[in-house]
C-alpha cells in the first residue's frame, strides 16, 4: 500500500514538472488543486468532522434547502417537492449505515417540516434506529424498493444541476448521489404541459400552501399516481363509462304516457316546453354518452309504479327548476340556502340527513339514538296500534335500537308527492353505528326492520345507491361494503385503503362507488367486481366529504385542513384545489343539478358557494355576502371562523377566486347541505353556545 501511494505521488509530481517546464500554467494550477486531498483511488480525503460519516447527509440536506428558499419563487414550489425524498434516503441511508446517533438527530431536526403532509410515514420511520430494522419497516421497503416520481419543468432543472454541480465539495456529490440512486426526476417542457406554464409556475408561487402533483411520489404510496395498475406516470388507465343509466324500453313508455297525460291536465305555461319535451331532451342527451351496459351494472329489481312516479317527478322538478349556469361575466349566480339549526342538543349530534322529498330531517345522536322530524313542524303519524286504531301524531319520532353512537343517516331515495297517497315519499332510513351494525327503519311503523352484521369495527358512514335497493358502507376495519336491503350479507368487499374508510359515495350511473379514507386517499372501484379503477392522492389532510356531480365526470373531495379538490375521472387528473373554509373539517358536499356548482359545509360554521368551472388562476375574488353572529367582518381573500368572539382575533384563512359566496352561522358548525331537484339548498347543524 505504501509503495502505491509513493509512486502515485511520484506520477503526480512528475506530470506537474513536466507542465511547468513547458508553460502550461493553466492546467497545472488545475490539476494541483484536483490532485489536492485525494486518495489513491481519487477520492476526495474528508478533512473535516461535517464532511465525513453521517454529518455529510446533515450538511447537504441544510445546503440544499437554504438554496432552495434563496431560489426564485416561481421555482420554489417544484423544487421544494424534492425535499421529502432527500430527506427520507439521507435518514434511511444513514440508518443502514450504522450512524443511530447521526439519524435520530437528523430526523428529529427536519422532521417538522414535513409533518402536515407526511405525518403517517413519519410515525412510521421515526422508530427506525438499526440497520435491521430497514428491511422490516414497511414503509421503508415501499421507498427502497421503488424510486420516487418527481416531475420538474426544464428550467427548475436545469437550474437544479448547475447548482449541484457548483457545490460538489460543500455536499452536491451528497445530493447526487442520492438523487442518482432513489429518485426519477422527470423533465418537461413548460410548451408541452400546461401545469408547468409561466402563468401556471407564477401562481403556484403566491399560493400559501404547496401541495404534491398527483403524478408524484411512489405508486400506490401517498401521494402517487391516480392509475392504481401501472407505474407512476404511465397514461394509461382503465376505461371509464361515466354516462347515465337510460330507462328500459317498457318503463320508457309508461313514464311517457304519464308525462302525456300530466301535460293535458296541467298545459306548459307560455314559452315553457312540455314535460314530454323535456323528457325527449334527456333522453337524447343520456344516448350520446357512452354508459355502462345491463351486465356491468349490478342487477336491479323489475320497476314498479312507485319507480315510474318518481320518474315522472324529476321531469317536472327539471323542468322547473332555478336553472345555474355557472359564472356569467364574472358575476356569480345567486344560490338559496335555507339554514335548519338544532338547538338544546348539548352537542350531542353527530350527522344529520334531509330526505329526497323534502318532507323530514334525521339526526344521529351519540347517546346511541336518532330522531326524525318533519321540516315544515306539522306533526308526524304515529306508528299503526295493533286494534287497527290510528295512533296520535307527535312532532318527533325517537329510533332505538343501536347500543353505540350513531355516526350517519341516509334517507332512501324519494322525490316530493303530489298525490295524497304520497307514493313517492320516503319510506325507509338506514343508520350506523359504533356497534358495528347497519340498521334498516321503517318511517311507517317507526321501528327498525333489519340489522346488517358484517364489519369487523365501528361503521362511520352509510348511503343509499341512487336507485335504491343497494346501499354502500365504510368502516373502521378498512374496508367498504355493498349491500342490498333483500339480503342480510354484504354482496361486494373492497379492500386497499391503508386506514379506516371514513367516506362513501356512489356514482350516479351506480356502476362505481368512491370510498375516503384517513390515509388521505380517494379510491374509485368497479361496482361488479370489486377492482379498483382509479386511485386520487394529493390531500395533505384526512377525507372528511366526497361528493360525485350529477352529470357523472367530476369527483369533489374534502379535507380536515378546508381543502376541496376536483378531479376529472376520465383522465384521473386534479382539475383544481379550492381554499375558504377554517380547519377542523368539510363535512358535506353538494352539487347543483347542472354540475355548474358546488356547495360546502363544516365546522367552521360556513355555508360556501363554489364555481366548478372557473380556472383555478382566474382573477376574480370570491365575496361574502353575510356576517358572522359575533360581527366579524369578512373580506374577500381572508375569511374569519365565526364564533371566535371579539376579543380574541380569530386565524386568517385563505380564501381562493373560486368562492362565489359564503354564509356564515351563529356558531352552528354545518353538519349536512343537500341541492334539491329544484337547485335550493338545504343546510342543516346545530347550535354551540
Amino acid at each position: 500500500m505504501a509503495l502505491r501511494v509513493v509512486a502515485c505521488l511520484n506520477r503526480t509530481s512528475t506530470v506537474l514538472e513536466y507542465l511547468s517546464k513547458k508553460g502550461y500554467n493553466r492546467t497545472e494550477a488545475m490539476l494541483r488543486m484536483e490532485s489536492a486531498n485525494q486518495d489513491v483511488d481519487g477520492r476526495p480525503i474528508p478533512t473535516r468532522v461535517e464532511e465525513s460519516g453521517g454529518a455529510k447527509y446533515a450538511k447537504a440536506f441544510d445546503l440544499f434547502r437554504n438554496w432552495i428558499e434563496e431560489n426564485l419563487e416561481i421555482y420554489k414550489p417544484d423544487l421544494r417537492r424534492l425535499l421529502w425524498p432527500v430527506f427520507v434516503y439521507s435518514f434511511l441511508d444513514l440508518v443502514s449505515q450504522w450512524y443511530p446517533k447521526e439519524s435520530k438527530n437528523f430526523f428529529k431536526n427536519y422532521k417538522e417540516i414535513f409533518e402536515n403532509e407526511h405525518e403517517h410515514d413519519l410515525r412510521a420511520l421515526q422508530a427506525m434506529a438499526l440497520p435491521e430494522h430497514v428491511d422490516s419497516n414497511e414503509v421503508a421497503k415501499i421507498y427502497y424498493s421503488q424510486r420516487y416520481r418527481v416531475t420538474l419543468s426544464q428550467t427548475a432543472f436545469y437550474n437544479l444541476i448547475g447548482f449541484l454541480e457548483s457545490k460538489e465539495k460543500e455536499g452536491g456529490a451528497v445530493l447526487v448521489s442520492l438523487i442518482q440512486k432513489h429518485l426519477n426526476v422527470c423533465t418537461v417542457e413548460r410548451t408541452a404541459d400546461e401545469q408547468f406554464s409561466l402563468a401556471k409556475l407564477i401562481e403556484r408561487a403566491k399560493r400559501p400552501d404547496d401541495f404534491p402533483a398527483e403524478d408524484e411520489g411512489i405508486p400506490g404510496h401517498n401521494p402517487g399516481s391516480a392509475n392504481i395498475t401501472q407505474g407512476a406516470g404511465t397514461t394509461v388507465l382503465t376505461r371509464l363509462k361515466l354516462g347515465q343509466m337510460t330507462l328500459d324500453q317498457e318503463s320508457r313508455q309508461d313514464v311517457l304516457g304519464e308525462l302525456q297525460n300530466e301535460d293535458k291536465t296541467n298545459p306548459p305555461a307560455p314559452g315553457q316546453s312540455t314535460l314530454v319535451e323535456a323528457f325527449e331532451q334527456r333522453i337524447k342527451r343520456e344516448e350520446s354518452e357512452e354508459v355502462p351496459g345491463r351486465t356491468e351494472l349490478p342487477p336491479r329489481p323489475p320497476p314498479i309504479a312507485r319507480d315510474i312516479a318518481m320518474e315522472v317527478q324529476k321531469v317536472k322538478e327539471n323542468r322547473d327548476r332555478f336553472q345555474i349556469p355557472g359564472r356569467t361575466g364574472g358575476v356569480g349566480p345567486g344560490v338559496t340556502v335555507t339554514m335548519f339549526t338544532f338547538h338544546n342538543t348539548n352537542d350531542s349530534v353527530t350527522c344529520l340527513d334531509f330526505s329526497g322529498d323534502y318532507r323530514l330531517v334525521a339526526a344521529g345522536f351519540d347517546l346511541h339514538y336518532i330522531r326524525v322530524w318533519s321540516l315544515d313542524g306539522s306533526a308526524l303519524p304515529g306508528p299503526p296500534q295493533l286494534d287497527g286504531q290510528e295512533s296520535r301524531p307527535t312532532a318527533s319520532h325517537r329510533l332505538i335500537g343501536h347500543s353505540g353512537p350513531v355516526y350517519n343517516v341516509s334517507f332512501a331515495p324519494a322525490t316530493a308527492s303530489t298525490d295524497k297517497q304520497g307514493i313517492t315519499n320516503c319510506r325507509y332510513l338506514l343508520s350506523c353505528s359504533a356497534d358495528k351494525t347497519v340498521r334498516l327503519w321503517s318511517l311507517e311503523s317507526w321501528s327498525c326492520v333489519v340489522i346488517y352484521k358484517g364489519h369487523d369495527g365501528p361503521v362511520w358512514d352509510v348511503t343509499w345507491g341512487p336507485h335504491g335497493h343497494y346501499f354502500l358502507t365504510g368502516s373502521f376495519d378498512r374496508t367498504a361494503r355493498l349491500w342490498s336491503t333483500d339480503r342480510v350479507d354484504y354482496l361486494r368487499l373492497f379492500v386497499g385503503h391503508d386506514r379506516d374508510v371514513d367516506h362513501v359515495c356512489f356514482h350516479p350511473n351506480s356502476a362505481y362507488v368512491f370510498t375516503g379514507s384517513c390515509d388521505k386517499m380517494v379510491r374509485m372501484w368497479l361496482v361488479t367486481n370489486g377492482y379498483p379503477v382509479r386511485m386520487f392522492t394529493g390531500h395533505a389532510g384526512n377525507i372528511t366529504a366526497l361528493a360525485c356531480s350529477p352529470d357523472g365526470k367530476t369527483l369533489a373531495s374534502a379535507d380536515d385542513l378546508g381543502t376541496i379538490i376536483l378531479w376529472d375521472l376520465a383522465p384521473g387528473k386534479l382539475l383544481k384545489r379550492m381554499r375558504g373554509h377554517g380547519k377542523g373539517g368539510i363535512w358535506s358536499l353538494t352539487w347543483s343539478v347542472e354540475s355548474t356548482v358546488l356547495v360546502s359545509g363544516g365546522a367552521d360554521g360556513t355555508v360556501r358557494v363554489w364555481d366548478v368551472q372557473l380556472p383555478n388562476d382566474a382573477s376574480g375574488q370570491g365575496k361574502v355576502i353575510g356576517e358572522g353572529g359575533a360581527g366579524q367582518k369578512m373580506e374577500p381573500s381572508v375569511s374569519n371562523v365565526p364564533g371566535a368572539g371579539g376579543k380574541k382575533k380569530a386565524k386568517e384563512v385563505v380564501v381562493t377566486s373560486d368562492q362565489i359566496s359564503a354564509f356564515p352561522t351563529k356558531k352552528s358548525p354545518v353538519y349536512k347541505v343537500l341541492f334539491t331537484q329544484q337547485n335550493l339548498v338545504l343546510a342543516g347543524g346545530a347550535f354551540l353556545p
